[in-house]
Protein backbone atom coordinates (compact mmCIF):
# COMPACT_ATOMS: atom_id res chain seq x y z
CA UNK A 1 0.00 0.00 0.00
CA UNK A 2 2.89 2.34 0.76
CA UNK A 3 4.21 1.96 -2.80
CA UNK A 4 0.78 2.76 -4.25
CA UNK A 5 0.63 5.94 -2.15
CA UNK A 6 4.10 6.98 -3.35
CA UNK A 7 3.08 6.48 -6.98
CA UNK A 8 -0.18 8.32 -6.43
CA UNK A 9 1.64 11.25 -4.82
CA UNK A 10 4.06 11.36 -7.77
CA UNK A 11 1.21 11.34 -10.31
CA UNK A 12 -0.63 14.06 -8.41
CA UNK A 13 2.41 16.33 -8.27
CA UNK A 14 2.93 16.04 -12.02
CA UNK A 15 -0.70 16.74 -12.86
CA UNK A 16 -0.78 19.63 -10.36
CA UNK A 17 2.13 21.12 -12.31
CA UNK A 18 0.05 20.72 -15.48
CA UNK A 19 -2.72 22.70 -13.80
CA UNK A 20 -0.32 25.49 -12.84
CA UNK A 21 1.07 25.64 -16.38
CA UNK A 22 -2.43 25.68 -17.89
CA UNK A 23 -3.47 28.52 -15.56
CA UNK A 24 -0.31 30.42 -16.48
CA UNK A 25 -1.15 29.97 -20.16
CA UNK A 26 -4.62 31.45 -19.49
CA UNK A 27 -3.02 34.59 -18.05
CA UNK A 28 -0.56 34.80 -20.95
CA UNK A 29 -3.40 34.35 -23.43
CA UNK A 30 -5.35 37.14 -21.76
CA UNK A 31 -2.34 39.46 -22.00
CA UNK A 32 -1.71 38.44 -25.59
CA UNK A 33 -5.29 39.15 -26.68
CA UNK A 34 -5.23 42.47 -24.81
CA UNK A 35 -2.01 43.41 -26.63
CA UNK A 36 -3.48 42.38 -29.99
CA UNK A 37 -6.62 44.43 -29.48
CA UNK A 38 -4.71 47.54 -28.38
CA UNK A 39 -2.26 47.27 -31.26
CA UNK A 40 -4.99 46.66 -33.83
CA UNK A 41 -7.47 49.32 -32.82
CA UNK A 42 -5.26 51.97 -31.24
CA UNK A 43 -2.21 51.77 -33.53
CA UNK A 44 -3.60 49.98 -36.61
CA UNK A 45 -0.79 47.42 -36.36
CA UNK A 46 -1.19 43.66 -36.63
CA UNK A 47 1.33 40.98 -35.68
CA UNK A 48 0.81 37.58 -37.29
CA UNK A 49 3.17 36.01 -34.75
CA UNK A 50 1.14 37.32 -31.81
CA UNK A 51 -2.07 36.07 -33.39
CA UNK A 52 -0.55 32.63 -33.90
CA UNK A 53 0.66 32.70 -30.30
CA UNK A 54 -3.02 32.88 -29.28
CA UNK A 55 -3.80 29.45 -30.65
CA UNK A 56 -0.50 28.10 -29.32
CA UNK A 57 -1.46 29.27 -25.82
CA UNK A 58 -5.00 27.94 -26.23
CA UNK A 59 -3.50 24.56 -27.17
CA UNK A 60 -1.38 24.66 -24.01
CA UNK A 61 -4.45 25.44 -21.92
CA UNK A 62 -6.40 22.53 -23.35
CA UNK A 63 -3.57 19.99 -23.56
CA UNK A 64 -2.14 20.71 -20.10
CA UNK A 65 -5.52 21.30 -18.46
CA UNK A 66 -6.86 17.88 -19.41
CA UNK A 67 -4.46 15.83 -17.24
CA UNK A 68 -5.20 18.15 -14.33
CA UNK A 69 -8.97 17.83 -14.91
CA UNK A 70 -8.65 14.05 -14.90
CA UNK A 71 -6.65 14.05 -11.68
CA UNK A 72 -8.96 16.50 -9.92
CA UNK A 73 -12.09 14.59 -11.05
CA UNK A 74 -13.34 17.56 -13.08
CA UNK A 75 -13.80 15.66 -16.31
CA UNK A 76 -17.12 14.88 -18.01
CA UNK A 77 -19.05 11.91 -16.71
CA UNK A 78 -22.70 10.93 -16.39
CA UNK A 79 -22.93 12.14 -12.80
CA UNK A 80 -26.69 11.59 -12.60
CA UNK A 81 -25.93 7.89 -12.06
CA UNK A 82 -22.41 8.03 -10.69
CA UNK A 83 -23.21 10.35 -7.76
CA UNK A 84 -25.74 7.90 -6.33
CA UNK A 85 -23.42 4.90 -6.33
CA UNK A 86 -21.42 3.55 -3.39
CA UNK A 87 -17.69 4.13 -3.33
CA UNK A 88 -16.86 0.54 -4.30
CA UNK A 89 -19.10 0.79 -7.38
CA UNK A 90 -17.45 4.09 -8.33
CA UNK A 91 -14.05 2.52 -7.89
CA UNK A 92 -14.94 -0.36 -10.22
CA UNK A 93 -16.34 2.01 -12.85
CA UNK A 94 -13.23 4.19 -12.65
CA UNK A 95 -10.86 1.23 -12.73
CA UNK A 96 -12.55 -0.50 -15.67
CA UNK A 97 -13.11 2.78 -17.51
CA UNK A 98 -9.43 3.63 -17.31
CA UNK A 99 -8.27 0.14 -18.29
CA UNK A 100 -10.77 -0.43 -21.11
CA UNK A 101 -11.27 3.05 -22.57
CA UNK A 102 -8.83 5.70 -21.41
CA UNK A 103 -5.46 3.94 -21.46
CA UNK A 104 -5.92 2.31 -24.91
CA UNK A 105 -7.04 5.64 -26.41
CA UNK A 106 -4.20 7.53 -24.76
CA UNK A 107 -1.70 4.92 -25.95
CA UNK A 108 -2.84 5.16 -29.57
CA UNK A 109 -2.84 8.97 -29.67
CA UNK A 110 0.51 9.24 -27.87
CA UNK A 111 2.12 6.69 -30.18
CA UNK A 112 1.00 8.33 -33.42
CA UNK A 113 1.48 11.91 -32.25
CA UNK A 114 5.16 11.27 -31.46
CA UNK A 115 5.77 10.67 -35.17
CA UNK A 116 3.64 13.70 -36.02
CA UNK A 117 5.72 15.95 -33.76
CA UNK A 118 9.01 14.42 -34.89
CA UNK A 119 8.14 14.96 -38.53
CA UNK A 120 7.43 18.65 -37.82
CA UNK A 121 10.78 18.89 -36.02
CA UNK A 122 12.67 17.02 -38.73
CA UNK A 123 11.46 19.28 -41.53
CA UNK A 124 11.83 22.44 -39.44
CA UNK A 125 8.15 23.27 -39.79
CA UNK A 126 7.20 26.84 -39.07
CA UNK A 127 4.36 29.14 -39.89
CA UNK A 128 3.30 29.43 -43.49
CA UNK A 129 2.53 33.10 -42.97
CA UNK A 130 5.17 35.82 -43.25
CA UNK A 131 5.93 37.09 -39.76
CA UNK A 132 4.49 33.92 -38.20
CA UNK A 133 6.07 31.83 -35.50
CA UNK A 134 8.90 29.44 -36.33
CA UNK A 135 9.41 26.05 -34.70
CA UNK A 136 5.88 24.71 -34.93
CA UNK A 137 7.25 21.38 -33.70
CA UNK A 138 7.29 22.80 -30.17
CA UNK A 139 3.51 23.11 -29.98
CA UNK A 140 3.06 19.82 -31.86
CA UNK A 141 5.31 18.06 -29.33
CA UNK A 142 2.88 19.12 -26.63
CA UNK A 143 0.34 16.63 -28.05
CA UNK A 144 2.27 13.44 -27.15
CA UNK A 145 3.50 15.08 -23.96
CA UNK A 146 -0.06 15.84 -22.92
CA UNK A 147 -1.26 12.33 -23.66
CA UNK A 148 1.62 10.84 -21.70
CA UNK A 149 0.66 13.12 -18.81
CA UNK A 150 -2.96 11.99 -19.19
CA UNK A 151 -1.64 8.44 -18.93
CA UNK A 152 0.00 9.34 -15.62
CA UNK A 153 -3.26 10.93 -14.43
CA UNK A 154 -5.03 7.71 -15.44
CA UNK A 155 -2.56 5.69 -13.40
CA UNK A 156 -3.42 7.99 -10.50
CA UNK A 157 -7.10 7.17 -11.04
CA UNK A 158 -6.20 3.46 -10.94
CA UNK A 159 -4.25 3.78 -7.69
CA UNK A 160 -7.09 5.72 -6.09
CA UNK A 161 -9.63 3.12 -7.21
CA UNK A 162 -7.45 0.35 -5.79
CA UNK A 163 -7.19 2.16 -2.44
CA UNK A 164 -10.98 2.51 -2.33
CA UNK A 165 -11.49 -1.16 -3.25
CA UNK A 166 -9.21 -2.40 -0.47
CA UNK A 167 -10.96 -0.12 2.01
CA UNK A 168 -8.14 2.32 2.77
CA UNK A 169 -9.88 5.35 1.30
CA UNK A 170 -13.25 6.76 0.28
CA UNK A 171 -14.01 9.10 -2.57
CA UNK A 172 -14.25 12.77 -1.61
CA UNK A 173 -17.65 14.42 -1.32
CA UNK A 174 -19.47 15.35 -4.50
CA UNK A 175 -19.15 18.85 -5.88
CA UNK A 176 -22.49 19.79 -4.35
CA UNK A 177 -21.15 18.89 -0.90
CA UNK A 178 -22.97 15.61 -0.30
CA UNK A 179 -21.21 12.37 0.42
CA UNK A 180 -22.26 9.38 -1.63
Amino acid sequence: MFLILKFDHFFKRITDLCGVLACSAVVLLLLNVFYDVIMRYAFNDVSIGMQELEWHLFSCIFLLGTPYAMQSDSHVRVDIFYDRWRDRSKAWVNLLGVLIFILPFISIVAYYSIGFAYEAYDMGEGSGDPGGLPYRWIIKSLIPTSFILMGLASLGMITQALRVLVGHEVYPPNKNGTVS
